[in-house]
């Protein structure tokens, strides 16, 4: 479990992250402080892989003791399925932007026509992993690990060698400015970890005798490690390079012989990033009750991943493409995280996979017309009220605004969610234990 989940959190999107965080004006005490902070959600993906081994099943089956049989078909394919090839297509942006670089080296100046064909090898590499699916991934997943680890490593040398330890901002940011600019970072970071709802997946081969404290830490950790690690290390980066455009930034303080080595680690980060996520939106497709061949679901995910991608890179700015995608998939995915959480803690990770299984009408999760009210009514008034409360370049909520653009959607999203599953959900979730 560890390396299944350091491999995709070794990534240059953390970078990416950690040098956005010195653009909206923190020191880098500051941003460290927020990289840790946003990182403690990891603890939230270890707490509910630990349904997959006690339930047998992904997560896109538990969450129908959530959602209920036909209300989570919906849930999945927005949380699960569409987020899921958004965050491909950001994945794949910042590998494609690094082989880009490495045809650059090679003398060629790329047209188009050439940015395309990349991007799609790009994309056609990262989704044969993810056709052969959980195996490959937990085979591959360890030497992915390894070898990222090491290049970011020495990528490491060069960036502290340059660090400014001591970096303020040239106007230092003060009272609501502050606030606002902590806030809103703490949503970019805490973006990976509350996208990934999805961590029973990976857990559920294991026996279901797994104690569930060794599921959920190891889990966890193997995300938190390398994302504060690497985070830190944008924004230790940001303290003397311009991470506006990060890939030349980073690229111009190396050396000749390991700018390539470093760019083809950026590629293959972005592989080993979308591959777990391809995989998890087609077990999604699945659960929504699509039933599609893996191929044919990787093939649909390609298509929109790619069309994504072309538009992430040849129309708008990638950095605020990122940071404006990172901040509302929150609105979506912190209220679903919350109250998938709670669930497991309601009722003590006691899941029957057989039940959970069963969809026909009438059966243990049918609820309301196949609807569990109080999932539904947390998650929904949840997103509401944090729409209400993001902050992002693209768009800014009514309350976020009158707050002067402090972005509150991370904590109003998590906390009321969990709240109102709770207060009407307890029934709910003691229903088919029996």
């Amino acid at each position: 479990m560890f390396a299944v989940w350091a491999a995709p959190n070794v990534s240059y999107l953390s970078l990416v992250v950690g040098g956005a965080l010195v653009l909206l004006g923190l020191d880098l005490w500051q941003s460290l402080a927020v990289i840790v902070a946003g990182n403690l959600l990891w603890a939230l993906v270890g707490l509910v892989a630990v349904s997959g081994p006690a339930s047998g099943t992904p997560s896109e089956i538990v969450m129908r003791a959530v959602f209920g049989t036909r209300g989570n078909r919906v849930s999945v394919a927005v949380t699960g399925w569409l987020v899921s090839v958004c965050y491909l297509a950001l994945s794949w942006a910042a590998g494609s932007l690094a082989a880009l670089a490495l045809l650059e080296e090679a003398g060629l100046r790329p047209g188009t026509p050439l940015k395309v064909v990349v991007i799609v090898a790009v994309a056609a590499a990262t989704l044969a992993i993810s056709i052969y699916g959980h195996a490959a991934i937990v085979r591959l997943y360890l030497p992915f690990t390894l070898v990222l680890t090491a290049v970011l490593a020495v990528l490491a040398v060069f960036v502290l060698d340059r660090a400014d330890w001591g970096y303020r901002p040239e106007q230092p940011l003060h009272g609501g400015a502050l606030v606002a600019a902590l806030a809103g970072g703490l949503t970019l970071v805490a973006s990976a970890p509350l996208s990934y709802t999805n961590s029973a997946d990976f857990a559920r081969y294991l026996p279901s005798s797994t104690r569930p404290g060794a599921v959920a830490g190891w889990t966890a950790l193997g995300g938190f490690l390398p994302s504060v690690l690497f985070t830190a290390l944008g924004a230790v980066a940001g303290t003397a390079l311009d991470m506006s455009d990060p890939q030349t930034a980073l690229t111009a303080i190396l050396p000749g012989w390991f700018e390539p080595a470093f760019l083809l680690a950026v590629v293959l980060s972005a592989v080993a990033n979308n591959a777990m996520t391809a995989y998890s939106s087609w077990l999604a497709l699945q659960a929504a009750g699509l039933r599609v061949r893996r191929s044919r679901s990787v093939a649909l995910d390609c298509a929109l991943g790619v069309a994504l991608t072309l538009y992430a890179l040849l129309v708008s700015n990638f950095l605020d493409t990122v940071n404006s995608v990172l901040e509302l998939m929150v609105v979506l995915t912190g209220p679903t995280m919350a109250v998938y959480a709670t669930d497991v803690l309601l009722r003590r990770n006691r899941y029957d996979g057989r039940a959970l299984s069963d969809e026909s009408r009438g059966g243990p999760f049918w609820y309301t017309a196949g609807v569990n009210p109080a999932g539904a009514a947390a998650v929904l008034l949840g997103a509401a009220a944090a729409g209400l409360c993001v902050t992002t370049p693209l768009y800014t909520g009514p309350v976020a605004a009158a707050l002067g653009g402090t972005d509150l959607s991370l904590p109003v999203g998590l906390l009321l969610s969990a709240a109102v599953y709770l207060a009407a959900g307890r029934r709910g979730a003691r229903d088919g234990q029996n």
